[in-house]
């Protein structure tokens, strides 16, 4: 998958969590920590909805 629209779906899911752009708080490393993360998750099963693995992966970091 195109890590560019897995950047643009990660930071749409920070906005529904109610953070404003300014203040995501990822840094390029995180988004690409965040993308791998979701690329591994849909390769080990591929009929899995891209939108729900993102969502997914936004809410485990959070509640780090």
């Amino acid at each position: 998958m195109e890590k560019i629209l897995l950047k643009k779906m990660i930071r749409n899911c920070f906005l529904q969590y109610e953070h404003d752009l300014e203040f995501i708080p990822l840094n390029e490393e995180d988004y690409e920590k965040l993308a791998a993360e979701v690329e591994e998750i849909i390769k080990q099963d591929p009929t899995t909805e891209v939108f729900e693995v993102v969502n997914d992966v936004v809410y485990e970091y959070l509640r780090e």
